[in-house]
């Protein structure tokens, strides 16, 4: 003990009270072996009386005992927590009983994540569902999460480096991305493109709407629960994208359209093979709507889901079938027509009802006025050239480059340094299969842009998301979502 209270003065106090604790006298008590109760001390009804008062009952009409009112304890509230000097009063037997009194609390509204990995969420989308059991009160989207900076990467490219760009933004609907970027830089240098080209652009560009419509209606309906017509689909589009490969080499990311232009001219025997799938894949479209537009479940699952008005879908800039589902017969290609779509005839399907099945049925009436698009397209394909005919904005032949010095050079710089552009600003739009797919493009005169502003149509459509799922089944909001036909490359960006 000495030693200790030399090398630590501090503990002195402490050890000199543990000291004093342990007398020979309160040793010796502690050493008494306890006194065990015979059953003549043991009080039945006492016993039963505190027992009685911990589970706060009144055991007077079963025991004939007689419990005094203070013996009884106020009750609980069903989250009130015990706090320490409650439980250095009570003994084991009222902890039991209290804890075991309690009830659960109710809890009414809940959030949940749906996403960012549901196989629903058709990318990257991650939803904060506020719900009351089953009933969605709110929907808040988030989103970022596929966000690349695409806007900024094109300000250090040159205006060719960055057409690729576009391709990357919805990957579902390649060549139309492309096509509203190549009409704002021709808007810019103004110039008109051969008319061969017009008709090639207008012939791809419903190919892309049918490719694009295909993944759109088929996973919906996937979504919902039928996995038959998604296969059928993914086969129809397996040929399109064949096409894409014969055109331009690539069956994604064919950057096909470009300023001035196209990349190269129809391949030999493709307008047939054109030709040979249309006339089928009409039939293929009758076989959808024989499985899926009766369908009960379908309808249940759909009719009266995500109701969409022509207010509320003006309010939030809504465009494609997400606006003419709603009844407003608005459709670019009628409106401001591009390419040579004032050259063909068609049609613009509208809706009534603005609910998920009216939009389903107009993407499936587009693909018939697509079909009729391409027919007409086929029949009045004009000859000559593809794309302007000026080496400084487009490359000139590659049998020329291996005959001309000149056209070499032509070749080298424009890939190299690109083209400068007179300064300016513009606003292309057209109609996407999306919906308005629109680039604000500014111009200070260099090789490189100095600002791109793309508008893609889903991120309209996302902002919906909350009025358009409220007071409906978490079940109903894979529907929703499905309708809305979202691809986050180009909401990202």
């Amino acid at each position: 003990m000495a030693s200790l209270l030399r090398r630590a003065p501090r503990l002195a106090p402490l050890l000199q009270r543990r000291a004093l604790s342990t007398t020979p006298t309160r040793r010796a008590q502690a050493q008494q072996q306890p006194q065990i109760p015979t059953e003549d001390d043991i009080d039945p009804e006492a016993i039963l009386a505190r027992l009685a008062a911990a589970r706060e009952i009144t055991v007077r009409d079963t025991y004939h005992v007689d419990v005094p009112e203070q013996t009884k304890k106020p009750a609980r509230h069903p989250l009130e927590t015990f706090t320490t000097d409650d439980l250095a009063h009570m003994s084991a037997e009222e902890i039991l009983a209290e804890s075991g009194s309690r009830k659960e609390a109710t809890l009414r509204h809940f959030t949940v994540n749906f996403g960012p990995q549901h196989p629903a969420a058709h990318g990257v989308l991650r939803l904060i569902l506020e719900l009351n059991g089953e009933e969605i009160l709110r929907a808040d989207p988030h989103i970022g999460l596929l966000h690349r900076g695409t806007e900024k990467l094109i300000e250090y490219k040159t205006y060719t480096q960055a057409l690729p760009y576009f391709d990357r933004l919805d990957y579902v609907s390649m060549m139309t991305n492309e096509l509203s970027y190549s009409l704002a830089v021709e808007k810019l240098l103004n110039i008109q493109v051969p008319d061969r080209a017009k008709w090639i652009r207008t012939l791809f560009g419903e190919l892309t709407r049918i490719l694009n419509h295909l993944m759109a209606v088929l996973t919906h309906v996937m979504d919902v629960g039928g996995l038959t017509p998604f296969l059928w689909g993914f086969e129809e589009r397996e040929k399109l994208m064949e096409f894409y490969e014969r055109v331009s080499g690539a069956r994604l990311h064919a950057a096909y359209f470009r300023p001035g232009g196209v990349a190269f001219d129809l391949p030999h025997g493709l307008l047939d093979d054109i030709f040979m799938w249309a006339t089928q894949f009409s039939s293929r479209v009758d076989e959808v709507e024989e499985v899926v537009t009766g369908n009960r479940i379908w309808k249940q699952r759909t009719i009266g889901v995500g109701v969409v008005t022509a207010k509320q879908a003006l309010d939030y800039s809504f465009t494609g079938v997400m606006l003419r589902g709603s009844g407003v017969p608005w459709d670019l290609r009628k409106v401001a027509p591009y390419d040579a779509y004032d050259k063909v005839e068609f049609d613009v399907p509208v809706g009534t009802n603005g609910d998920c099945y009216d939009r389903y049925l107009c993407r499936v009436q587009e693909f018939r006025e697509s079909l009729r698009i391409i027919g007409q397209c086929l029949n009045k394909m004009p000859t000559g050239a593809y794309k302007v005919d000026d080496h400084k904005l487009v490359p000139p032949p590659r049998a020329s480059m291996k005959e001309s010095m000149e056209s070499l050079i032509h070749h080298f710089k424009l890939f190299s340094e690109g083209y400068s552009v007179p300064p300016g600003e513009t606003y292309s739009a057209i109609e996407a299969p999306k919906g308005e797919m629109g680039v604000y493009l500014v111009s200070d005169g260099s090789n490189r842009p100095y600002r791109c502003s793309i508008r893609a149509p889903g991120f309209a459509h996302l902002a919906g998301a909350d009025f358009m799922m409220r007071n409906h089944f978490l079940a109903d909001a894979v529907a929703i979502i499905g309708t809305m036909d979202l691809v986050f490359g180009e909401v990202d960006r």
